[in-house]
């Protein structure tokens, strides 16, 4: 690992708290938009695999699949209005992915920074982390409250402060290459990299404020590909296909 972490026991969990940061696409399934509740369905009992480990684990989920603002802005509508309506989105996405963990035994709690109280509770750090320590799974939707701020900045602030040991990005592909490898045939994996490396070479992972975020606090980013059933699980026991982004002071093999 890139990150100064203690070796796990054979056999043990890479982490004790983790945050995982699905994309709102990934939702869509083999679907152009919306929600597949299949796709919804395969990752809560992803969940509830390391959920059963003993593992705490908080969720940030995008909203891409139903509506994205900064796309939107660029067609004309004012940017604030459009990243709001883009939040709203991601609480749509929470609601569902609630609903399929709880349907398998999951506890869960959605969170939202923007109060909604009708249907979930507003984002409380303490009452976060006591959920957590309770071993339930905590949603957190509606991104950081404020437009201008993407969900991976929102996955990254909420990793912050909750403690999380790692901060993992479950995408449709598995792991950080060197261009796109569903154009480029020839793209690389990356195993490790550094913040800065990311930062250097604009590689698109995350937003540079939420890279900047992780390294300041110290956090890995484990870039896998979410789609694969099983995936989590073997990411977080140290298995798998995967890249590990990290301490910029650390060697590298």
């Amino acid at each position: 690992m890139t990150n100064a972490q203690p070796s796990p026991a054979a056999g043990e969990p890479r982490f004790k708290r983790v945050l995982l940061k699905v994309s709102g696409e990934v939702l869509m399934g083999d679907s152009g938009f919306g929600i597949d509740m299949k796709t919804v369905d395969d990752i809560a009992q992803q969940v509830n695999e390391i959920v059963s480990l003993g593992i705490e684990l908080c969720l940030v989920i995008g909203g891409g699949n139903i509506f994205r603002g900064l796309t939107t802005a660029a067609k004309g509508m004012e940017r604030a209005s459009a990243d709001y309506m883009g939040m709203l989105g991601t609480v749509m996405n929470a609601l569902a992915m609630q609903n399929a963990l709880e349907k398998i035994g999951v506890n869960t709690r959605v969170q939202s920074a923007i109060p909604m109280d009708t249907v979930c509770e507003p984002y409380i750090r303490r009452r976060a982390l006591r959920h957590l320590e309770k071993g339930r799974v905590v949603i957190f939707a509606a991104g950081t409250g404020n437009p201008f701020f993407t969900t991976d900045t929102a996955a990254a602030l909420r990793a912050a402060e909750m403690g999380c040991d790692a901060l993992m990005k479950g995408t449709s592909v598995d792991g950080v290459y060197t261009a796109d490898p569903k154009k480029d045939p020839k793209a690389v994996r990356y195993d490790r990299l550094s913040y800065l490396e990311v930062l250097a070479q604009d590689l698109k992972v995350m937003d540079a404020s939420a890279i900047s975020l992780m390294r300041d606090n110290g956090i890995p980013i484990v870039v896998f590909s979410i789609r694969q059933r099983g995936s989590l699980r073997d990411v977080l026991m140290g298995e798998g296909v995967h890249t590990v982004i990290g301490d910029d002071h650390k060697s590298r093999d």
